[in-house]
């Protein structure tokens, strides 16, 4: 409650003015704050008062400090002059803030300071004309850290990223970044949410801008942009915006490797509206393609350009367990497909489906019956007729399908499932599609699904609607998983292949059968090994040329909290063989190393790597970090950062140059040392 305790050597109170007047070893307990001093005055009914040569310390935030005098204004706001604040513990914080005046105002929790230096163990690191902060630690308006970095091609680099907390629900934070060998780039992320009559929505756009680039004397910029709103019950629209000033963007700012190889920048706009039967999507994409600036020497480089869709219309329906135990589908989509260079045109499909499941406990068999009916129209002009004939034409394709397992169980005290269950579940896909010539048909959005375990239970082996494959063909699989006594799956072994009992005549562009009897082999173990082993691993085995056709492995060691190793490797014969390491791990009670290398055996080059370190005091923890990055086919980048994070000053300090999320994105399992107050 709001009441006030004191003790002290002598004190006086006047029962006429309700006032308090003592001296000599001052302690007081005010609204759950606690303060010592030598001299008090103190109206009981306004709060109006002084304390001279105080210390205090805060119920909230737990912040602490002392001072020359503090003045009560009234039962929330205080004035501390030529005070400090600090939420440390002990009389001897490791870091604080030293104002001329400080205003401290519970009630709307802020604390406001003028002139204020910030001193980190005992050394004045950042001096500024006004701060303010949360007592609470929670958000609030103010500069957020400077953030000093270097980077091998910009240079000495200085962030000073200014936060703005517009209300609970949006924020907008402003990036002044001084970059030495460019100029003054200025970057903004705003961040919205809300709820309108319709329903929710949300949404983030951020934008960098660099006047007159040094290097190349024109403006650069990048804008992303995401929104999600729900307008009605079921309708929903949204969009995502990328764009870039220039096809250099991504080599010369990139802050990590997904936005270093991001090439092609999609812009979409669509709406969805969705019932308990059916749903109609419609969308227009367009994409701005960034070209790798080596592609001009190697042109196994160039970025190739994806069809817009300008629109695409989605429509699904189906229904469940009708006429007595059936299940039916209704896919269709239209689409205008538009490219500055290629064959241009429209194309309809529709995919009407029938299937019967018989589902038991130890057994499941499902036929299916579906059509793939197609319509094309393109576009007549010197383009299409250097390819194609005709400009019309239409398939319809027909697949039988049936889908079969049986589930077998048994006790088992394996992979630390005591009193657990083993399952093994063999299963059948047979699929019947007959050939129909697609050489004739052009190809907008259409390729090789990737052989896998989703892939090999398709009826389809193209992803896309502009192949059909011809099939005559059974899945053979097994899957044995082991199950904890609360039913959780703590492993999975699973065993696949493909046997084929007719050519696969229908291919992407040539016409040349493919006549292997049967697939590659798959096999795949995921789950946790022990208690501090996870391992998630494929193979892909070519049985008639007795060799490994690719493979891919992750190995996560997790003893303890902070404490984590990840192994992993990816082989493709003839295209791909990457190795990576990355860790978190203490060195000392306080010192943790955070470290990744991502190689590529058959380019002998870093794909890219991260080394830092992070100091975790009481009340700040220190990071610091290099990283170097693949930019392009023949380019590399690698930033510097340091970051220091003042616990409990949510924008006095802190947020560096986002080490912390460098650390979070790159390392799996990584758990970072203290809490982000934003």
């Amino acid at each position: 409650g709001k009441t006030t305790k004191m003790t002290s050597d002598t004190a006086c109170y006047k029962q006429v003015e309700d006032e308090f007047d003592a001296d000599g070893h001052i302690k007081m307990w005010r609204f759950g704050d606690y303060y010592t001093g030598d001299v008090l005055k103190l109206n009981m009914e306004t709060g109006k008062g002084f304390l001279l040569n105080p210390t205090y310390r805060f119920e909230v935030g737990h912040g602490q400090g002392k001072a020359e005098r503090v003045d009560f204004i009234n039962p929330d706001e205080a004035n501390v002059i030529d005070g400090t604040y600090s939420t440390c513990e002990g009389p001897n914080p490791d870091w604080y803030l030293k104002s001329s005046t400080l205003n401290l105002d519970t009630g709307r929790d802020v604390g406001t300071g003028s002139k204020t230096i910030i001193y980190f163990k005992g050394v004045p690191i950042l001096g500024t004309p006004g701060i303010s902060f949360s007592l609470s630690g929670a958000r609030r308006s103010g500069w957020l850290a400077p953030t000093p970095g270097f980077a091998s091609k910009n240079g000495f680099e200085l962030t000073v990223p200014y936060y703005v907390n517009i209300a609970p629900n949006r924020d907008l934070t402003l990036y002044p970044k001084y970059i030495q060998r460019r100029g003054i780039q200025l970057g903004a992320t705003g961040r919205y949410m809300g709820e309108t009559d319709g329903g929710l929505y949300s949404g983030e756009t951020s934008f960098e801008f660099l006047p007159n680039d040094k290097q190349t004397k024109t403006n650069r910029y990048l804008i992303k942009s995401k929104h999600e709103q729900a307008l009605a019950p079921g309708w929903t629209y949204g969009w995502d915006v990328r764009d870039a000033s220039d096809n250099n963007y991504p080599n010369d700012f990139s802050k990590n490797v997904a936005s270093a190889t991001e090439r092609q920048l999609l812009r979409e706009l669509r709406t969805d509206y969705r019932t308990e039967d059916w749903s109609l999507t419609a969308r227009v994409q367009n994409y701005q393609v960034l070209q790798d600036p080596d592609a001009v020497t190697d042109p196994s480089l160039t970025v190739s350009r994806p069809y817009d869709r300008l629109p695409a219309v989605n429509f699904h329906a189906g229904k469940y367990d009708v006429w007595g135990g059936f299940d039916w589908t209704f896919d269709a989509e239209a689409t205008r497909f538009v490219h500055p260079t290629l064959v241009q045109g429209s194309r309809l499909v529709a995919r009407p489906q029938l299937s019967f499941p018989i589902v038991h406990p130890g057994f499941f068999i499902t036929p299916k019956l579906m059509l793939n009916a197609s319509a094309y129209q393109l576009d007549n002009n010197a383009t299409t007729k250097a390819q194609f004939p005709d400009t019309s034409f239409t398939r319809a394709v027909p697949t039988f399908s049936v889908d079969s397992g049986l589930v077998f169980e048994r006790d088992t005290n394996l992979f630390g499932a005591k009193g657990g269950t083993q399952t093994l579940e063999p299963r059948l896909f047979y699929v019947y599609t007959p050939y129909r010539d697609q050489s004739q048909f052009p190809n907008f959005d259409t390729a090789v699904g990737t052989f896998n375990l989703t892939q090999i239970f398709t009826e389809n082996r193209f992803v896309g609607s502009d192949r059909i494959g011809d099939a005559n063909q059974v899945t053979a699989a097994v899957v044995s998983r082991f199950l904890q006594p609360d039913g959780a799956e703590r492993m999975r072994l699973t065993f696949g292949q493909r046997f084929y009992f007719a050519d696969q005549r229908v291919q992407l562009d040539s016409s040349t059968p493919v006549n292997q009897s049967r697939s590659d082999i798959l096999l795949a173990a995921t789950g946790r090994v022990s208690e501090t082993w996870t391992v998630d691993s494929l193979v892909q085995y070519n049985p008639s040329d007795r060799r490994l056709m690719s493979y891919q492995y992750t190995m996560q060691y997790q003893p303890g909290a902070k404490k984590v190793l990840n192994f992993s490797n990816r082989f493709q014969r003839g295209s791909l063989r990457n190795a990576e390491v990355s860790t978190q791990w203490p060195l000392t009670d306080r010192l943790y190393g955070v470290g990744r290398i991502s190689y590529s055996l058959l380019d002998r080059r870093l794909v890219d790597s991260l080394i830092g370190l992070e100091y975790k005091g009481d009340c700040w923890v220190f990071r610091m970090g290099a990283q170097r990055f693949v930019t392009s086919g023949k380019d590399a980048s690698t930033p510097i950062f340091f970051q220091l994070e003042l616990t409990g000053l949510s924008n006095g300090l802190g947020l560096g140059a986002n080490g912390l999320e460098t650390f979070t994105k790159t390392i799996p399992g990584y758990q970072a040392l203290s809490q982000p107050l934003r």
